[in-house]
């Protein structure tokens, strides 16, 4: 362990994992304080946040907090964590999340007396969600590879039960025929994450068999001085095993299909942890591990990678355009919005990577408030169809306002969050794949589109007689949906703080690569 007695960052995992324990065990008669429980871990989590946050100086090492003990010594296994930037800026992101999911969700998992569905375990709705949030903050931690992979995987059965056992309740009525798309969505969203793990797995194993190690340190380390060469064939086998896992769980096109059934089929809450939360450590992992470990093959596949990402771009936004059920039009949006996040990523210059740093926090806070109160509208009326809505905005302007700006910073509206992660996005694939940059930008086009067509259809017009006596939003849910969009204001307005913390780990990430920004043509912009 470093110099530090309190080990800070296990603790920051333990709680929510206690959380869920205690949570669980409560007598299913007292529904109420289980859901209080839950939220008070999770507010007591999000402070821990806050001091990891403080404690971490961006201008130390690039591992902070470090805690490093013996687990299976046999096979060379450790407890290792560790956080650069982009990994508190990303703990801070699930901390600050994880209270307005339960908030959201606060109803979403009560019995319910006129379904077959009257045994619905609302501990374990909130259980599941504070061990996701445990698994998910420790492997932002975690700089031993096996250690990394055991998080990877272990979070996908909290996720699995979340999508499958506790479903949008907008198919009231149709019991069966929802179980059944419910379990698909789950199912599906398991066995493509699996796939994709169980190939991970192999480069995991590949890389200790070369290496002698997992720990993520002594490995960068050890090709820095020269210690450790890889074969070229080698390297790019290992970095396309690891890669294809988190462009699963991205998710990047084409293995992108599992999301649109997983948020389509889950609570508005769950659908915020999967794409707000979860998919994020798939680009992280890209950041941290792709291009750490293996940086000459990272540089090999960027070109296709590219591809992939601009690919992501378009035809998530295309679908979106045409998509009739709000969710999933949410859903195809983040697929758009993920591929701006890798495009980033993968230019190779650290605007680029800066930006796609900042896309994933300013995504997943924008994503949140546009799905919580989707799910809110949803909740009201009954239907994810666009078609069924009309006119809300005369009956509830409030519900209406929020879900404007929520949409607004979807389609990254300059003072908007999104913008500004967007932009640096886009100046720095301009600065090194110009083509690519101009093909990302009709993702800019076609999001204005689909969001303010999907606002003019179910919030303006007439009001339709299912809309009429739609109430306005509740404190609870103003209380989950003020706070992101102030934070979407802020973050748009003065985004240094966080910009402050993401550059230098940006800038050991362009080291690892050992690629430079690429200096402006003076002469061609005459």
């Amino acid at each position: 362990m470093s110099a530090s007695s309190f080990p800070l960052l296990t603790a920051t995992a333990v709680l929510p994992a206690a959380g869920a324990i205690v949570t669980a065990a409560v007598p299913a008669a007292r529904r109420t304080a289980a859901k209080w429980l839950a939220l008070l871990f999770s507010l007591a989590t999000l402070a821990l946040a806050v001091v990891v946050l403080v404690r971490f100086d961006p201008g130390g090492a690039r591992y902070q907090l470090t805690e490093s003990h013996a687990w299976i010594s046999d096979f060379g296994v450790r407890y290792e964590l560790g956080v650069d930037g982009i990994g508190v800026a990303l703990i801070a992101l699930t901390a600050l999340l994880i209270p307005f999911v339960i908030l959201a969700g606060w109803h979403d998992a009560d019995p319910l007396e006129t379904s077959s569905e009257r045994w619905r375990p609302t501990q374990g709705f909130f259980a599941l969600i504070l061990m996701v949030e445990a698994m998910v903050i420790l492997s932002f931690e975690a700089t031993d590879v096996f250690l990394f992979y055991i998080l990877f995987e272990a979070m996908l059965i909290p996720m699995y039960f979340l999508i499958g056992g506790f479903g949008d309740r907008a198919h009231a009525g149709t019991d069966d025929r929802a179980a059944a798309q419910r379990s698909y969505a789950a199912v599906k969203f398991l066995l493509y994450n699996l796939a994709g793990g169980l190939v991970m797995l192999a480069a995991v194993i590949g890389l200790y068999v070369v290496a002698g190690s997992f720990s993520l340190t002594e490995i960068t380390a050890a090709r820095a001085s020269g210690e450790l060469s890889m074969a070229t064939d080698t390297e790019r086998l290992l970095f396309l095993g690891f890669f294809l896992a988190f462009a699963v769980k991205a998710p990047l096109w084409p293995l992108h299909t599992w999301l649109p059934n997983a948020m389509g089929e889950a609570t508005a809450p769950v659908a915020v942890l999967i794409t707000a939360v979860v998919d994020k450590v798939g680009t992280f992992a890209m950041l941290r591990f792709c291009l750490g470990l293996f940086p000459e093959a990272s540089k090999w596949a960027t070109p296709v990678i590219i591809t992939l990402a601009l690919v992501s771009i378009v035809y998530g936004a295309l679908l979106a355009v045409g998509q009739r059920d709000i969710k999933r039009l949410i859903a195809y949006a983040s697929i758009s919005h993920f591929g701006f996040i890798v495009l980033g990523i993968f230019a190779m210059t650290s605007q680029g990577q800066s930006g796609a740093t900042l896309y994933m926090v300013n995504h997943g806070i924008s994503t949140a408030a546009l799905m919580l109160v989707a799910g809110f509208l949803i909740s009201r009326r009954g239907s994810r169809l666009i078609a069924d809505y009309g006119g809300v905005q005369k009956v509830a302007p409030v519900l209406a306002g929020t879900f404007l700006v929520g949409g607004l910073a979807t389609l990254s509206l300059p003072g908007l969050a999104p913008f500004v992660s967007e932009f640096l996005v886009l100046v720095g694939t301009f600065a090194r794949y110009p083509v690519a940059g101009v093909v990302a930008t009709t993702g800019i086009v076609l999001a204005a589109l689909y969001t303010l067509v999907l606002y003019q259809r179910t919030m303006t017009g007439p009001v339709k007689e299912g809309v009429r006596a739609m109430p306005d939003l509740r404190p609870r849910e103003l209380a989950v949906v003020a706070p992101l969009i102030a934070l979407l204001l802020v973050l748009g307005v003065y985004p240094k703080p966080l910009t402050d913390i993401v550059n230098p780990a940006v800038r050991h990430t362009m080291s690892d690569v050992q690629q430079k920004d690429p200096r402006p043509d003076v002469e061609a912009a005459k």
